[in-house]
């Protein structure tokens, strides 16, 4: 069975609007997902990036204009200056961690994360709105308040892994053999190489 190690951050408007395409091709390939959320703001200074606030003002204008492209593309509604961001995104991270080690169907969850930030202008640092996105993936809401521990040090050893594995973005995904993909975009080749055909 094929495997992909999905490193991602609950910040990324780029993760939102990959949407559920990752999950729809691991099931079509039989592949199975590790989610690991990353810390993208700690990533970006250690991988030779910028966070969007300190860009040029021509790379801050292009990349408004690609994200209102890119959804309108994916029909998916989107802010593209939300009232929440950037906001603190260890609360939806450890919640993920959480929700993937008590087992159940994590991609819904992250997905419901990225939504509240780029679609429903809330804040997912808030208790209340991590209880929420739980409850409303059939998990129990107080895995916000369980495992705080194991969510801190899980958190930060995915951002390790990541560098230490040529990550510098987000979504990123890599499999079997090393394969990587950087990018919503790169879902068809991503596709493509657990078909066999790249």
């Amino acid at each position: 069975m094929a495997h992909i190690d999905y490193f991602f951050s609950t910040l990324s408007p780029y993760t939102y609007l990959a949407g559920n395409r990752l999950e729809e091709l691991a099931a079509a390939h039989g592949a199975s997902v590790t989610y690991k959320p990353i810390d993208i703001i700690a990533l970006f200074p250690r991988t030779g990036g910028t966070p969007p606030k300190d860009r040029a003002p021509g790379r801050v204008a292009y990349r408004l204009q690609d994200l209102r492209r890119a959804a309108a593309r994916a029909s998916m509604p989107i802010n593209l200056k939300p009232a929440h961001f950037p906001t603190n995104a260890a609360p939806s991270s450890y919640a993920i961690i959480a929700a993937q080690l008590s087992g159940g169907d994590v991609g819904p969850l992250v997905q419901a994360f990225l939504r509240a930030v780029w679609a429903e202008e809330k804040d997912i640092a808030a208790d209340d709105v991590v209880r929420e996105c739980l409850g409303n993936c059939g998990f129990d809401p107080t895995l916000a308040d369980s495992g705080l521990l194991t969510g801190a040090e899980t958190y930060a050893g995915n951002l390790e892994e990541a560098v230490n594995r040529g990550v510098f973005g987000s979504p990123f995904y890599i499999t079997d053999g090393d394969e990587r993909f950087w990018g919503h975009d790169r879902l068809d080749d991503l596709d493509a190489h657990l078909a066999g055909r790249l």
